[in-house]
Parts: C-alpha cells; sequence; structure tokens
C-alpha cells in the first residue's frame, strides 16, 4: 500500500494543513476578473515550511480555470524555459514553435502558396510572450508563471519581473506567483529596478497551529484507509511542532512502522518521530545553518541559555554588544526563518529540532 505522507522535495500533500486562507486567496485571483491583487503573490518561509508545495499545487487549480501554467524554478535559462512549459502544458490551444503558417494564396496560371515560418531568434523575450498571451487570447485562455527559489541575484529574474510589469500594464491576462526563502525574497524586493513587487500581495508561511496538524494528519492516514490512536495522535503532533515538512517526515516514518496494522499506534509514531529528526537535521537544519554568518550563530548560541524565549536585553549582555547589533541579527534571523517572533520583545527558535542540533553544529563550525 503506497504510504500517503510525501517528503520528498516539493511534492504536493495529499492534505494541506493549515494553509487553507492561502490557498483560497490564490484561487480566488486565478477566478477573478482582471486586477485581483493576489495574481501576483510571493510565497515567503523558511526551508521545510511547504512553499514549493503550495505553488506546484497551484498547476492543476490554474488548468482547471482555464489558464496555461509554467513552473520554473529560478536558474539560468529560466525565460526559455517558461515559453517552452507554456507551449507543452498549452499545446491544445497553442501554435507549435516554428510552425509553417499560409500567409497567402496565388491564383494565376500556377497555384501558389506563401508560407511563413516563425523564428524564435528574431524576437525578443517580452516579445515571444506576447504572442503566447496573444494566441491564449483567442481562446479567453490566461499565462500563469510560477517561479520557485526566487533568486535575486540571477539577471533573468530581474528581466522577468520587468517584462511582466510591463504586460501587467498592458492589460493582459498573466498572473506571476513566486516562492523563495525570506532574505533572498526581502533583497529582491530591495531592487530598485522591480521595486513594483513591493506591491505584491506577500504571504509569509508561519507554523501550523497544533489543531491543523492533528486534522490533517487524521485525514492524511485515512487516504489509505488506517487510523490513528488518539495518544498517538497526540505524540505525533508534538513532534511535529507546527513544521509542515516535519509532517511529512514522522508522517512517512510512523506509516511504513505499521504498515500490516490498520491503526498507527504510540510505538510506532514515537519511533518513526526519532527517525525524522535524524531527517530534518539533515535536509532543513544543517543547510539553514550553512547560509549563516559568524555573527547570526553567535546569537543562536546566545539563545540556548534561555528555556523557551529570548528577549533582546537578554542577549546584550551575553554577547556584550549593542542594542543596534541585537537589533540588526534579531532582524536578519527573523528574515531567515530561524526565529519566529512572539510580540512583546520576546522570541523563540522557529524550526524543530534546532535547539538540539545546535550545539553540535556550533561546536564543529565555529
Amino acid at each position: 500500500m503506497r504510504n500517503p505522507f510525501s517528503p520528498n522535495f516539493g511534492q504536493v500533500p495529499q492534505v494541506f494543513a493549515g494553509r487553507s486562507s492561502i490557498r483560497r486567496d490564490m484561487i480566488d485571483a486565478l477566478e477573478s476578473p482582471w486586477g485581483h491583487p493576489s495574481q501576483t503573490t510571493i510565497v515567503v518561509g523558511a526551508r521545510g515550511t511547504g512553499k514549493t508545495a503550495l505553488l506546484r499545487s497551484m498547476v492543476a487549480e490554474a488548468e482547471r480555470r482555464g489558464w496555461v501554467a509554467a513552473s520554473v524554478s529560478c536558474f539560468p535559462g529560466m525565460q526559455e524555459d517558461i515559453l517552452q512549459q507554456a507551449r507543452r502544458r498549452g499545446a491544445n490551444l497553442l501554435e507549435p514553435k516554428g510552425k509553417a503558417r499560409v500567409t497567402g494564396v496565388n491564383v494565376g496560371q500556377l497555384l501558389g502558396v506563401q508560407w511563413s515560418v516563425a523564428d524564435a531568434g528574431e524576437a525578443n523575450w517580452r516579445s515571444r510572450v506576447s504572442d503566447v498571451l496573444d494566441e491564449l487570447a483567442l481562446h479567453e485562455a490566461g499565462l500563469l508563471i510560477l517561479v520557485d527559489e526566487v533568486d535575486p541575484d540571477l539577471d533573468e529574474m530581474i528581466q522577468l519581473a520587468g517584462v511582466y510589469q510591463q504586460l501587467v500594464g498592458e492589460e493582459r491576462k498573466i498572473a506571476l506567483f513566486m516562492a523563495g526563502l525570506p532574505h533572498r525574497v526581502s533583497r529582491l524586493l530591495t531592487n530598485k529596478s522591480v521595486s513594483f513587487l513591493r506591491r505584491a500581495s506577500q504571504r509569509s508561511l508561519s507554523s501550523i497551529a497544533p489543531e491543523d496538524v492533528g486534522s490533517a494528519f487524521r485525514e492524511t492516514v485515512a487516504v489509505v484507509g488506517k487510523t490513528v490512536s488518539d495518544k498517538a495522535l497526540a505524540d505525533a503532533v508534538r513532534a511535529i511542532d507546527g513544521f509542515p515538512y516535519m509532517m511529512q517526515l514522522v508522517g512517512y516514518r510512523a506509516c511504513q512502522l505499521a504498515t500490516d496494522e490498520e491503526t498507527i499506534g504510540e510505538c510506532a509514531v514515537l519511533e518513526g518521530a526519532k527517525l525524522a529528526e535524524e531527517d530534518m537535521r539533515m535536509c532543513v537544519l544543517q543547510a539553514t545553518l550553512d547560509e549563516l554568518s559568524p555573527n547570526d550563530l553567535e546569537f543562536l548560541a546566545a539563545m540556548l541559555q534561555d528555556d523557551d524565549s529570548s528577549r533582546p536585553e537578554d542577549i546584550e549582555k551575553r554577547l556584550d554588544r549593542s542594542s543596534a547589533h541585537v537589533a540588526v541579527y534579531r532582524k536578519r534571523l527573523l528574515e531567515q526563518g530561524v526565529i519566529l517572533d512572539l510580540g512583546r520583545k520576546r522570541f523563540r527558535l522557529a524550526l524543530p529540532g534546532l535547539r538540539e542540533y545546535l550545539p553540535e553544529y556550533l561546536e564543529n563550525n565555529l
């Protein structure tokens, strides 16, 4: 029996937990007349918060509503990939690239037919996208571009945003959904060339409420006809700690261990949580910490002295740093999704297992 959980990167889960309002808003944008503010949406979140899965789930939603969806990652060649994806997924609406078309017929002593063959190399990227939109408009269809892993240092990303702004100004039926790590999105929005993106709908993927985690966990195991005991579910919710990727890991491991059982019990969940913690360290925690600066790590080390939440004044004393210094790195870590703002000048570590893993990482890397 197929495991109902999907811990592979970016795989769309059977059941989304705690993201209904965000998904509904994006779907509303696809169903609404031109001008809905969420037709340009930026999804922001740390690794493992479900950005890619959320973005990919919109492909099917868009195509059910008459859009052609071109989903790409933010890498060199993405502009050409967008065009190819658009033509492949909209093949029933668009003429094949380079297709010869009849442009005239001569009637005389000899019957003559004039042909023209589109040469993609003769037009720039904006013109080629405009051609696609022209063809789609004949069928009242639009183009949804989805860009994952936003990279503000990639020239093509800036060019894409600039062309998109122009096409929006022309009232074309086009939408743009993007997703990225907080610090990369923040840098993109500070680029003066694409300052209009600051007016895009920005949706931050925060931790999921325990009740939503529990409900989604039950619904997911029910897909394959299984149930989960109340105690096991409580243990699972505790181990998941509101983190989407951790939910898929714990669920996957627990279902593996309870393959031959109709009800997933405590033993399967507790053992599955241990295995999931190891996966989490390798796939999320280490990669996240590797991107931080020495000052970022120093800040996190100072937080370890607190049982749960920390205060700026305590960090200032431990580091012997100014309030301005602490404010800068607190903001950096918040933007990168490593710490969570609790309000009233209190914050805590945001990623499950980070408190336990951090001392080991610091010992090996500082």
